[in-house]
């Protein structure tokens, strides 16, 4: 497949350049796989789409502030990002300037040191800090790491983190869940919803854009997960029971699907914790997942190639050029999509 047909044209006004003034205040496409129906509503009214027994699944993860600057001896300003911790006190980075973050290189962050010790072949950098604990600085030393569309900076930095973040390692926020009150989430267990938490930190493997041109060539950066026994279990219960899985956000999709085992029953959950390069795109085979909750994505995107591959390609595309002529707000902080 070429990359080139997950394309499609986007007015610039539509890209939301800030959260909606309420957190469930924005909109929400809904897509029925089987019929191809869309309909337009307001965010609050998934409740109306979601039923007693659906297990909904949400991402936990906590976006740390892991945009950082400093300066060299030369007097020169260099910019980390920092994607995943290797070992205490290095970690995995992109940098800006990248030409200036060479090997041996030393950056005064202000409140701690870092050495550049790699240059890999995909441009990444390792660096080593001193001292070794930088993510308790990381709150003084560092800001959230918005993505490159937004012009603006947040001014309400606990609106890039969803209401159930608790788990600190993310670059990148699920954005599918910054929708949700605890009002909101309250009102859907009520109704029998259940819910459900893993971990996975969003990171490089999550917006790195695609470069190759066909979309089987590109390779996922591994990015950190967790699925508790616990988790595992109640994934299982529910498949058992015939109950549908809601996931909230590719994220969270990954983690599910990336953990499931073929058993003599069916499909089953593994517990575990580590990395994972879960690949998602047209022709994958769905093992767990039976709604999607999403924000709309960036073209030709690994997460445009995810919803599509659940709902089908051209039906994805229909329901964006839908969303354009309605005047949907587009990535991060833009409005949802529920696929059923």
């Amino acid at each position: 497949m070429l990359v080139s047909e997950f394309d499609y044209e986007l007015p610039p006004e539509l890209i939301a350049q800030h959260p909606a003034p309420g957190r469930n205040e924005s909109r929400l496409l809904v897509l029925e796989r089987d019929t191809g129906r869309i309909h337009d509503a307001a965010f609050p009214d998934i409740a109306d789409w979601l039923r007693a027994g659906d297990l909904m699944v949400v991402n936990n993860t906590r976006v740390i502030p892991a945009r950082v600057f400093g300066r060299l001896a030369t007097g020169g300003r260099l910019e980390l990002l920092l994607l995943r911790r290797l070992e205490p006190g290095v970690w995995e980075a992109l940098s800006r300037p990248a030409r200036k973050a060479r090997p041996g290189v030393e950056v005064d962050l202000g409140g701690c040191r870092a050495t550049v010790l790699e240059r890999r072949p995909d441009g990444l950098r390792v660096v080593r800090f001193e001292p070794p604990d930088v993510e308790r600085l990381l709150p003084e030393l560092g800001e959230l790491a918005l993505p490159p569309y937004i012009r603006e900076r947040c001014r309400e930095p606990e609106r890039y983190q969803t209401v159930y973040a608790r788990v600190e390692g993310a670059v990148a926020a699920p954005t599918a869940g910054l929708h949700f009150t605890p009002a909101l989430l309250d009102a859907l267990r009520a109704r029998g919803v259940e819910l459900l938490e893993v971990t996975l930190h969003a990171g490089l493997g999550t917006f790195r854009p695609v470069k190759a041109e066909t979309v089987e060539e590109h390779v996922m950066h591994p990015e950190e997960f967790e699925l508790t026994e616990a988790g595992a279990a109640a994934l299982d219960r529910a498949i058992e029971q015939g109950r549908r899985v809601v996931c909230v956000g590719t994220t969270s999709v990954r983690v599910v699907e990336s953990r499931a085992r073929h058993a003599a029953a069916g499909w089953r959950l593994e517990p575990g914790r580590g990395e994972t390069d879960c690949y998602i795109f047209p022709g994958y085979e769905w093992k767990v997942t039976g709604a999607l909750l999403t924000n709309f994505h960036l073209p030709r995107s690994t997460l445009l190639m995810l919803v599509a591959a659940f709902a089908g390609r051209d039906l994805v595309l229909e329901a964006y050029r839908h969303a354009i002529a309605q005047r949907y707000r587009f990535y991060s902080f833009g409005d949802a999509m529920l696929i059923i």
